[in-house]
C-alpha cells in the first residue's frame, strides 16, 4: 500500500493531522515547562557529624571510618569521599549513575538507617550524624538583600517577612536564606572577681542552662479531664539573665555582680556576604519541578513589587541571578532562530526547486517543528538549552525526507504523470528506504539516550527531541508533502514524458565529472584514503574540551589564604578586589562570599565547602565578550596586590563536571607519604609544563596546633582532669555555650566566656577544682604548651586517605592540551607498595562520559547496520555506505581547525549525528542505483543516471542543514557542534556523490562482467 497516494485519496484525514499538529504545537509551546538547563539528578548526599575537640585524624579514624564502613555495604553506592577537619566529619556519598531518580528516596532512607545504626558505636561526645539528601536543590532566583542602618535583629525580622511572603507565591517550592548576622548573648565574668568570690565557671553555665529551659511538667487527671502542666517561664530577656542568682558558699550572688551580660555578634561567623561592597544576606528561591520557571519568576517579581510598600525604606533586593529572565531570553532567541532556519530553508528551496516546492517543503517543515513541540508537551520534555538546540540541529535534517518526496513528485508530474500516480510511484520507491534511513539517523543519537550517567541524563532531551522530530518528519513527508504537492505542483505535457528533467548545466557537469571518476576509480579511491589519513592525523592538532564555557555573563573568583587564616583577614583581602572591580565600567555587580561558597543557584554550580580562609566572588560582567579581558586585568591586579593568597578566576561552564581542570590523585595509608608524593608530583608537573596555574594540594597547608602538656601526677592530686583544663581554655577563648535565648522563632546561643578586657594569657589561667572547691593555676597542672604542625584537612576516598594535586590552566588553552604535557611524567612516577595514582579533573569527567557513551554505541551501531542490511537484503550495499562513515571526519577536522574551536563533548554528538546524516544520504543514493539497474541499464550508466537524479536532493538536504546550523554559531554551547556538522556535511556530500558511486562500481563490476559474458555462453542474464 502506498501511504503517499492514500494521503491524497483520504485528504480529510491528512488535513485533520495537519490542523491537529498546528494547533497542538501552539498549545504545546504555551504549556511547555521552561528551564535554563535540563534537569539531571545530583545523586549525592552529604553526612555531617560533629566531634568537638577531636583532631582531624581522630575524626577520620573514630567517626568517618565507622560511618564509611557502614555506607560501603550499600550496593547502590558508587563513591564515598570524606573531608575530615578538627571537630567535624563531612562525608559525600555518590550513588551509581545507573540508578534512576525514582529510586533515590528509598536509597536515602536506607542510607539514613545504615548511618543511624553505625552512629551507635561512635564515641559518646559525637553528635548525631545529619544526612542531607537535598544537596542538589537549585535556587534559580538568587537575590542579595542589603539593609543598611538596621540592627541585626531587624535584619532577621526582615528576612523572615520576605521569606514568609514569597513562600505564598504559587509555584515556589523553597527559600533558602544565608549570610544573616550571627548573634549571641555573651556572659563575660571578670576573672579576678570570679576567683575572689570562688565562683566556678561551671556553676554559671549550669545556672544559665536551667534559666530558660523548656521542661515537661506532666499533667493532672481530674474529673475525667486531662490537664497539661507547663513549667514556669524562664528568664527571657538579657536583663533577666544578668539578674540570675547563683549560690556560692552559702551566699547568693547575681550574675551582674561579677559579669557583663550583653547581646552582640559572634566574632567569627561561619559566613560573611556582601553585595557591591555592602553587607548583605542572600535569598535563594527554588521553583517546583512541575512549574514553568518563567511564570514562577514573573509571579515572584510581581510579589516583590507589591511588597515594596511594606518593606522598610533602605532595604533593597539586588538580583544576582534570575533564571526566569535567562530562560525567557533563550526561548525568544529560539523563536528568532526557528524563524531564521525556516526562512533559510524556504529561500534555498525556492532558488533551486521553485516557489511551489519551497511552499510544500517549508509547510512540511513548519508542521514538523510545531508537531514536535506538541509531543514534547505530551511527554513532559521541557524547553531548555539542550532541547531547543536539538530542534535547531534537527531543522536541517527534517527537510531531507520531504525534499526527496517533493522532488520525485515534481519530476514525475513534469513528465506528464498525474499527481496521484506520481505520489504512488515515488512512495513505492522511497517510503521504506526513507523510513530505514530515518531510524538509522535516530539511532546515531541513541547512545545519548541510553547513557545512564549524569551526562546522558543532561543530554537526554537531545535524543528524545531529535527522535520525535525525525519520525514525525517521515510521517509528514509521506502524507502532507504529497497532498500539498497534489494542490501546488503542475503537471507537464504527456508528450513531454521523454523530456530529461536533468538537462541543466549543473547536472551535465556532475555527470561528466562522475564518469571521469568512475574511469579513474582507483586514483579516486587512493586520493580519498590519503585525504582521510591526513585528516585523521590532523585530528590530533585539534584542542580537546569537555564542555564549553557558558554564555552567561558571570565568572567567579576563588581566593584562598593559608589554611587556618581568620575569616576577617580573608574578608579584608576581598574588599580590596571589590573596590577595584566596582570602579570598572565593564562590571555590573560583585557578590562576595567569605567562609564558603554561595547557595546553588545553577544546576551546574558547585558550592565550596566551609573554610574560614576561603573567599568567593560572583562577578557580573556587562557582556560575555568582555570577560576574557576583564579576567586578565583582574588576575594581573590580584597578583600585585594579594601576594599572601592564592587568587584564581574561573569561567562558568556548561554541563555537569566539577573540580579543577587538572587533577591527579594519590591514595594510600600514610598521610606523610601521601604529602611527599603530592609535592613530588607538583614539582614534576611544573617542570613538564609552563601552562599550569595555581598549583595546589587539596589538603592545603598544615596548621600549627597549640596543646597543653598535661602533668598527670600534679593534676590528679589537685583533682583536675584533662576535660577540666580543656573547658578552662575554651572559657578563656571562644567561650562555653550555656543555654539558648529564645526570641520568637530564633534560638540565640548564650555563651559564657572570659571578659575580653582581661589580658590574661593561657599560662595565667586558673582551673576550678570541684574536689578542692578552689581555683588552681594552670601552670601547676601542665608542663607548658607545645606547638605541633598538624594536618587539619584530611581527605579520604572510598575509605583510603587520598591527596589531590590540582592546577588551573590559561584561559586560551584547554585542559586536554595541558594534560598531554604532564601525563607521561606523572604516570612514570615510582610509587611505594600499596599506593596508587589516578587522574581526576576534566580528564576523568570526559573519560567517564565518553566511556559511558561508548558503552551504548555498539548497540546503536549494530541496530543501524542491521537496518541497512535489511533494507537492501544484501551486504555489499551496506558495506559501501559504511565505508563512507570514517571519511566524514575530513570535513570535521577542516572545520574545527579553520575556526580554532575545540572538539567538545557536544562536537562528539555532532560527529555521531553526522554519521547518521551521511548514512541516510548514502541509503537513498544506493537504493536509487539499485532501482535504476533493475530497469536494464548497464552498470556505469545506471550509476551515473541514478546519481544525477539524486544530485538535487543530496545537495539541497546538505545546503539546508548547513545553513540551518548558522544560528547556532552564536551559541557557545553548540558552536563546536554546529561547525562539526557544517564542515563534516559539506565534505560528506562530496563523499556521497563521488565516493559512493565509485565504491558501487568497484563492488559490482564483476556482476556486470558476468552479465555481459553470460549471453555468449548461452546463459540467462545474471541478476543484479
Amino acid at each position: 500500500m502506498s501511504i503517499t497516494r492514500s494521503s491524497i485519496d483520504k485528504s480529510l484525514l491528512t488535513w485533520i493531522l495537519m490542523l491537529g499538529l498546528l494547533f497542538g504545537g501552539i498549545w504545546g509551546f504555551n504549556s511547555l515547562g521552561r528551564l535554563e538547563d535540563p534537569a539531571f539528578t545530583i545523586k549525592q548526599a552529604v553526612i555531617v557529624t560533629q566531634y568537638p575537640g577531636a583532631s582531624s585524624e581522630q575524626v577520620a579514624i573514630e567517626v568517618s571510618e565507622p560511618l564509611e564502613s557502614a555506607i560501603q555495604k550499600m550496593g547502590e553506592v558508587d563513591k564515598i569521599t570524606s573531608r575530615n577537619q578538627p571537630g567535624v566529619s563531612t562525608i559525600d556519598v555518590e550513588i551509581k549513575s545507573i540508578i534512576g531518580a525514582q529510586e533515590l528516596p528509598a536509597i536515602w532512607e536506607k542510607l539514613r538507617n545504615e548511618v543511624s545504626d553505625a552512629a551507635r558505636s561512635l564515641p559518646d561526645d559525637v553528635s548525631s550524624p545529619f544526612v542531607n539528601d537535598g544537596f542538589g536543590d537549585v535556587f534559580g532566583l538568587f537575590y542579595a538583600v542589603t539593609a543598611e542602618g538596621f540592627t541585626d535583629a531587624e535584619r532577621h525580622e526582615i528576612s523572615n517577612f520576605i521569606r514568609r511572603e514569597l513562600l505564598t507565591v504559587s509555584g515556589v517550592a523553597d527559600i533558602e536564606i544565608a549570610g544573616l548576622p550571627e548573634e549571641a548573648v555573651f556572659v563575660e565574668p571578670s576573672l579576678p572577681l570570679t576567683v575572689t568570690q570562688n565562683v566556678a565557671p561551671t556553676a554559671i553555665v549550669n545556672e544559665i542552662a536551667l534559666a530558660n529551659s523548656v521542661v515537661d511538667a506532666g499533667h493532672i487527671d481530674r474529673d475525667q479531664q486531662r490537664t497539661i502542666i507547663q513549667g514556669p517561664e524562664g528568664s527571657d530577656t538579657v536583663e533577666a539573665i544578668s539578674g540570675l542568682a547563683i549560690g556560692v558558699s552559702g551566699e547568693i550572688l547575681n550574675v551582674f555582680d561579677f559579669a557583663d551580660v550583653y547581646r552582640g555578634r559572634i566574632a567569627h561567623p561561619d559566613q560573611i556576604i556582601r553585595f557591591n561592597g555592602k553587607e548583605a544576606f542572600t535569598l535563594g528561591i527554588a521553583g517546583l519541578e512541575t512549574e514553568n520557571i518563567v511564570e514562577v519568576g514573573k509571579r515572584v517579581d510581581a510579589r516583590i513589587a507589591e511588597l515594596n510598600n511594606q518593606i522598610p525604606l533602605g532595604v533593597e533586593l539586588h538580583p544576582i541571578y534570575q533564571q526566569h529572565i535567562v530562560v525567557e531570553q533563550a526561548s525568544n532567541d529560539f523563536l528568532v532562530n526557528l524563524a531564521m532556519s525556516v526562512a533559510i530553508v524556504v529561500l534555498v528551496l525556492a532558488i533551486f526547486m521553485g516557489w511551489r516546492a519551497a511552499i510544500v517543503v517549508g509547510a512540511t517543515l513548519l508542521l514538523t517543528v510545531v508537531g514536535t513541540l506538541f509531543f514534547m508537551a505530551i511527554f513532559s520534555i521541557e524547553m531548555e538549552r539542550i532541547s531547543l538546540g536539538a530542534l535547531i540541529i534537527a531543522m536541517g535534517m527534517l527537510v531531507d525526507n520531504a525534499i526527496v518526496v517533493a522532488e520525485g513528485m515534481q519530476i514525475q508530474m513534469r513528465r506528464g504523470k498525474a499527481s496521484l500516480d506520481a505520489a504512488e510511484e515515488i512512495g513505492a520507491k522511497t517510503q521504506v528506504p526513507l523510513l530505514g534511513a530515518t531510524v538509522i539517523g535516530i539511532m546515531a543519537f541513541a547512545g545519548i539516550g541510553l547513557s545512564p550517567d549524569s551526562t546522558g541524563e543532561f543530554l537526554f532531551s537531545l535524543f528524545a527531541v531529535i527522535g520525535i522530530s525525525l519520525i514525525l518528519s517521515w510521517v509528514l513527508a509521506v502524507t502532507v508533502t504529497p497532498l500539498l504537492g497534489h494542490y501546488l505542483f503542475k503537471r507537464g505535457d504527456q508528450g513531454a514524458a521523454g523530456d530529461d528533467a536533468y538537462d541543466g548545466v549543473i547536472f551535465k557537469a556532475y555527470g561528466i565529472m562522475l564518469k571521469g571518476a568512475l574511469k579513474a576509480r582507483w586514483l579516486v579511491l587512493i586520493a580519498l584514503v590519503g585525504i582521510t589519513a591526513a585528516c585523521f592525523a590532523g585530528f590530533g592538532l585539534i584542542s580537546q574540551q569537555f564542555f564549553p564555557n557558558s554564555n552567561t555573563p558571570l565568572f567567579f573568583v576563588h581566593y584562598k589564604l593559608q589554611q587556618g587564616s581568620d575569616i576577617h583577614s580573608t574578608e579584608a583581602d576581598l574588599a580590596v578586589i571589590e573596590k577595584w572591580l566596582l570602579e570598572r565600567d565593564d562590571v555590573t555587580s560583585v557578590a562576595t562570599f567569605v567562609g564558603q561558597g554561595a547557595t546553588r543557584f545553577m544546576l551546574t554550580y558547585s558550592s565550596e565547602k566551609p573554610n574560614t580562609s576561603y573567599g568567593h566572588l560572583i562577578i557580573g560582567a556587562r557582556t560575555v565578550d568582555e570577560i576574557p579581558a576583564l579576567r586578565r586585568d583582574l588576575d594581573a591586579y590580584a597578583a600585585q596586590t594579594l601576594v599572601a593568597g592564592e587568587f584564581r578566576t574561573e569561567r562558568l561552564v556548561f554541563g555537569p563536571g566539577g573540580g579543577s581542570p587538572i587533577e591527579v590523585r594519590f591514595a594510600g595509608s600514610d598521610p606523610v607519604v601521601l604529602r611527599q608524593l603530592a609535592q613530588q608530583a607538583g614539582k614534576r608537573m611544573q617542570e613538564a609544563s609552563d601552562n599550569l596555574r595555581h598549583l595546589r594540594i587539596d589538603w592545603r597547608e598544615r596548621e600549627l596546633i597549640v596543646r597543653p602538656v598535661y602533668a598527670t601526677e600534679r593534676a590528679q592530686v589537685a583533682g583536675i582532669g584533662r576535660d577540666d583544663i580543656a573547658n578552662t581554655l575554651r572559657f578563656a577563648t571562644e567561650g562555653i555555650r550555656a543555654g539558648t535565648f529564645r526570641e520568637e522563632d530564633r534560638l540565640i546561643p548564650i555563651i559564657v566566656r572570659q571578659s575580653r578586657e582581661d589580658p590574661t594569657g593561657l599560662m595565667s589561667q586558673v582551673v576550678y577544682s570541684s574536689s578542692g572547691n578552689e581555683f588552681v593555676p594552670i601552670a601547676q597542672l601542665v608542663d607548658g604548651f607545645e606547638q605541633i604542625p598538624q594536618e587539619t584537612l584530611l581527605m579520604r576516598r572510598n575509605r583510603v586517605y587520598t591527596i589531590t594535586v590540582q592546577a588551573g590552566i590559561p584561559a586560551e588553552l584547554t585542559a586536554a592540551t595541558v594534560h598531554a604535557q604532564i601525563r607521561d611524567t606523572i604516570e612514570s612516577m615510582p610509587l611505594p607498595v600499596g599506593y596508587t595514582m589516578e587522574w581526576g579533573g576534566e580528564f576523568e569527567n570526559s573519560t567517564e562520559a565518553q566511556a559511558s557513551l561508548a558503552g551504548q554505541l555498539p548497540v546503536s551501531f549494530i541496530i543501524m547496520i542491521l537496518i541497512s542490511i535489511l533494507l537492501f537484503v544484501g551486504l555489499r550495499q551496506p558495506l559501501i555506505i559504511w565505508l563512507l562513515v570514517p571519511m566524514s571526519v575530513n570535513g570535521v577536522v577542516l572545520g574545527l581547525l579553520g575556526t580554532g574551536l575545540p572538539f567538545t563533548f557536544t562536537a562528539l554528538l555532532g560527529l555521531l549525528s553526522l554519521s547518521g546524516m551521511l548514512i541516510k544520504n548514502g541509503i537513498v543514493l544506493v537504493e536509487e542505483i539499485d532501482l535504476t539497474r533493475k530497469e536494464g541499464l548497464p552498470l556505469r550508466e545506471a550509476i551515473v543516471a541514478a546519481s544525477v537524479s539524486r544530485l538535487r536532493p543530496v545537495l539541497l538536504a546538505a545546503a539546508t542543514t548547513i545553513l540551518g546550523m548558522a544560528p547556532l554559531l552564536s551559541d557557545r554551547f553548540f558552536e563546536s557542534m554546529a561547525v562539526t556538522i557544517m564542515g563534516g556535511l559539506a565534505f560528506a556530500s562530496i563523499l556521497t556523490l563521488i565516493a559512493a558511486p565509485v565504491l558501487y562500481d568497484m563492488f559490482f563490476a564483476r556482476d556486470e562482467a558476468r552479465n555481459q559474458t553470460a549471453p555468449q555462453r548461452g546463459d540467462a542474464p545474471a541478476a543484479a
